[in-house]
């Protein structure tokens, strides 16, 4: 079995997207839009929700992906 993933919020992972160098790039609705050197993610701000595992995985894949660039 793998990894278990945290639960995070917006805030929680906007945070870690802001620490790791990105910036928001654009808000469409209650989506903001995070880019660094051509990577880009999408948060989806509902205020107190906890995110689905299946973008905190994501979230965590692109600060990976785009940390040395």
């Amino acid at each position: 079995m793998g990894e278990k993933l945290p639960k995070l919020t917006a805030k929680e992972a906007e945070k870690l997207l802001l620490g790791a160098g990105f910036i928001i790039d654009r808000q469409k609705g209650s989506h903001r839009i995070y880019v660094k050197n051509g990577c880009r993610m999408v948060i989806p701000h509902h205020s107190g929700k906890i995110l689905h595992p299946k973008i905190v995985k994501e979230l965590f894949t692109i600060i990976e992906k785009c940390k040395d660039e």
